[in-house]
């Protein structure tokens, strides 16, 4: 039987990185794979942008209302697809990780989705959390900290300092979540690190 997997990991981790040497892995072997990412993911547009420098077209995106398993029929008709790969599946509503788990079980096709667990403030992400519960295999991709320990958590910095308040999703934008000068970054943290930075806070 095919399996839903999720490989989560803290930001820089190397998850898009990984998704793109399975995507190559599959394709070397003669195998096709088909490519998807949430739409409310802007950076790179429709592209998978690696850290290494590496990018890729996704074959579709997944709007918030969008149903996963049908998006993923239209691109599958007639084609022999070996594995479905995810970017950034902490975007994905519950109900389109819901679609993913159909895929693998009832038409037979491995999904693997990549994503990180929580946000900067330490809250599971909804499809991040319905990934935890019903994935069949679950795989840390690990990154390290700034003092060097294991990294769980994702800071966010605008304007070159931490914050710890703002909407949950804020790709290029300030902390308020509206368009901003100052570029919103993250910064892979411990636990420790985190609580520093926080002041003691969590969530």
């Amino acid at each position: 039987m095919a399996k839903l997997y999720f490989r989560y990991g803290a930001m820089n981790s190397g998850k898009s990185t990984s998704l793109l040497q399975a995507a190559y892995n599959y394709e070397e072997r003669g195998q096709h794979v088909l490519l998807a990412k949430p739409a409310i993911d802007t950076k790179g547009a429709s592209q998978i942008d690696s850290r290494l420098g590496m990018t890729r077209e996704v074959d579709f995106l997944i709007g918030a209302e969008d149903d996963a398993r049908a998006l993923f029929a239209e691109r599958n008709e007639g084609r022999d697809i070996a594995c479905l790969l995810i970017d950034e599946a902490q975007f994905l509503t519950a109900e389109q990780v819901d679609d993913l788990f159909r895929i693998a079980v009832e038409d037979g096709i491995p999904v693997i989705a990549y994503g990180i667990r929580n946000d900067f403030l330490t809250h599971a992400f909804p499809g991040s959390a319905r990934l935890l519960a019903i994935a069949h295999s679950l795989e840390e991709l690990k990154t390290i900290c700034r003092c060097g320990r294991k990294a769980v958590f994702n800071g966010r910095v605008v304007g070159g300092r931490f914050v710890f308040d703002g909407d949950q999703v804020a790709i290029d934008e300030g902390a308020d979540g509206s368009a901003a000068p100052e570029l919103t970054t993250y910064e892979s943290l411990c636990g420790r690190c985190y609580l520093e930075e926080s002041g003691g806070r969590l969530g």
